[in-house]
């Protein structure tokens, strides 16, 4: 329970530091891209949205653990909410127009692998591995650096498997936070 407040206290400067962050950026426009024939990457949008409908149809338990600097708690629960869950996942989308040509990519074998090209951009790193055109698995290395915050995030996903996000946050004034979830499918 203590690991819910304090990530309750942590969550509620995080959203307010968001919120001024927001206000900053207001004035550019979101950018969409629905037509699925013209992504240019992987569709990581497209791929977790149907991993979303899929949970939530099998409805089946999974082991989560949730560590916040150094403490840890563990649960054994059915997760009702699959879209907030892998929130973090639906937004690591890389085929952003703008965004159109900031990627190297690197095939071989079953692997994809795309790089920034620009190391200012939120999504350093995708690797995407497939076998017979199914995904086994997808990790990917997000990065923010700005004057209020910096974090880092390693995000991993193995269908029926197991799901991990590992992040490292500094907010200026506030000390170092380390936390990481992991849900293992039962």
């Amino acid at each position: 329970m203590y690991l819910y407040k304090v990530k309750m206290k942590n969550s509620l400067i995080q959203i307010c530091i968001l919120c001024l962050i927001l206000i900053f950026c207001s004035c550019s426009s979101p950018e969409t891209n629905t037509n699925t024939k013209q992504l240019k990457y992987f569709d990581v949008k497209g791929y977790f949205s149907g991993e979303v409908a899929r949970l939530n149809k099998l409805n089946k338990p999974i082991l989560k653990t949730i560590k916040f600097n150094g403490k840890s708690e563990v649960k054994r629960l059915i997760i009702n909410n699959w879209e907030s869950e892998l929130d973090f996942f639906k937004s690591s989308d890389i085929n952003k127009p703008s965004w159109k040509d900031s990627y190297n990519v690197e095939a071989a074998d079953d692997l994809l692998v795309y790089k920034t090209k620009d190391p200012n951009l939120k999504l350093q790193e995708m690797i995407v591995k497939k076998v017979n055109n199914k995904i086994k698995w997808i990790v990917i290395y997000n990065s923010t650096k700005n004057l209020l915050y910096q974090t880092s995030e390693k995000l991993s996903y193995f269908p029926d498997s197991l799901y991990t996000i590992d992040k490292a946050q500094k907010v200026k004034l506030f000390k170092k936070d380390i936390y990481s979830i992991r849900g293992v499918f039962n």
